[in-house]
């Protein structure tokens, strides 16, 4: 197993936990989503799939990204998109990093999708404080008296 974590920073302990997401190409709403079991890892950024993914949905290629992998060495790779991705009653458009030979769900897409990790229970989730629908904060707020 060849795993993308394309990251910032150091390796979290908190491991990769599994996910079952559908992945499409909005630009091409003939072709059927692909259904996969992710790696859910908040140590990793981007969304990375391996190229017969990145094949099946006919994601183009829009610039390079260079990316940090598990072991330290750093790698120019393909970054392809849009693509639509949906976990339970979540979903979110990203672009993703063409690597590996499985997919990677990393923090930006959870974080779009308001997902959170239960380390105890060993699973990803939608956030139990939003239940029905993704929030997130947008700009920050200033205080005043």
């Amino acid at each position: 197993m060849l795993l993308a974590r394309a990251q910032v920073g150091h390796i979290t302990g908190m491991g990769l936990l599994p996910a079952k997401i559908s992945l499409d190409n909005p630009r091409v709403p003939s072709l059927r989503p692909v259904e996969v079991e992710a790696l859910a890892d908040t140590g990793a950024l981007f969304l990375c799939i391996p190229d017969h993914v990145a094949a099946q949905l006919q994601l183009q290629e829009s610039s390079k990204k260079e990316v940090t992998t598990a072991d330290g060495r750093k790698q120019l790779c393909p970054y392809v998109g849009p693509i639509h991705i949906q976990f339970q009653n979540r979903e979110c458009y990203v672009g993703a990093v063409v690597l590996g030979d499985e997919v990677l769900l990393g923090a930006v897409p959870m974080e779009d999708m308001d997902l959170v990790v239960i380390p105890s229970e060993k699973r990803v989730t939608v956030n139990p404080l939003n239940p029905n629908f993704a929030a997130g904060v947008v700009k920050g707020f200033r205080v005043t008296d």
